[in-house]
């Protein structure tokens, strides 16, 4: 006879983890209710690593900004905090969301980090993804966030970097073989990926168990308030997937159905 199948948070506390996050646009709110979720429930990775928004909320967990810190700055998030065009190879110029960065980051190079973290950014000159674990933590969340179109790329020792999802969507190049990671792979479809992208399947292997919250709202620039909403809807899901079975490598909740009709999102 079979045992039954761990539930997540069984799995996740029986032996030491990595937590991975995929890009995902304005993704980061959902990645932080994860986070959140997680820390509230005692379970705490050994090590980050993610691309794009994963790799954002990654490394700031990593560096040891306070999670009432980091939420309450993602909730009184506005455009005018990142948006700052200028001319070059990308609409925004970056300056405001480096700055961003640094006020929320409490250790200048990524090696200072308290818990390990690795990024995935996408190396301009190569066209291949490059793992940055060390060097400036702004500069390598930054590059890893800089969506080609949208920001100017980064500069790290003279070379462009790119955003991480360009290539490495799931976030994690960095990870070896049997490594025991919980992915959180965001849904949502960047406009250039077509449907039947391979980067919008999660991957498949051992040791690794995916986690997706369906039903989240896309949030973008424009669209800040739904950012607030899907924070919310994913730290309910993942309280709610903590306790349910690993089953096959993943763990799969409705997130739309946690939070009443009535949910609304915070003041900005």
């Amino acid at each position: 006879m079979s045992l039954p199948a761990p539930s997540l948070a069984d799995w996740l506390s029986s032996h030491p983890f990595t937590l991975g996050m995929s890009s995902g646009f304005f993704g980061f709110f959902a990645h932080f209710g994860v986070v959140k979720a997680l820390r509230e429930s005692g379970i705490s990775p050994d090590r980050y690593t993610g691309s794009s928004a994963g790799a954002l909320v990654g490394a700031c967990v990593a560096a040891g900004c306070p999670l009432d810190t980091l939420e309450q700055r993602l909730l009184s998030l506005s455009k005018s905090d990142f948006w700052d065009p200028a001319p070059g190879l990308g609409l925004l110029q970056g300056r405001q969301f480096r700055s961003l960065l640094s006020d929320l980051l409490p250790v200048e190079g990524l090696a200072d980090t308290p818990v390990p973290v690795a990024v995935s950014a996408w190396h301009g000159r190569s066209r291949r993804t490059r793992v940055l674990q060390s060097g400036n933590a702004v500069e390598a969340i930054y590059a890893s966030c800089a969506v080609p179109g949208l920001f100017q790329p980064a500069s790290i020792d003279g070379q462009k970097y790119w955003d991480g999802g360009i290539a490495d969507r799931h976030g994690l190049a960095s990870c070896w073989p049997g490594e025991r990671v919980l992915y959180h792979h965001l849904q949502s479809r960047s406009p250039w990926r077509s449907r039947q992208s391979a980067a919008l399947i999660p991957p498949l292997r051992p040791n690794l168990v995916t986690l997706t919250l369906d039903g989240l709202p896309r949030s973008g620039p424009n669209k800040l308030d739904q950012g607030y909403v899907a924070l919310e809807h994913a730290y309910r899901a993942t309280l709610q997937a903590l306790h349910q079975p690993v089953t096959l490598g993943r763990v799969h909740v409705f997130a739309n159905d946690m939070l009443g009709a009535g949910c609304q999102a915070p003041d900005a």
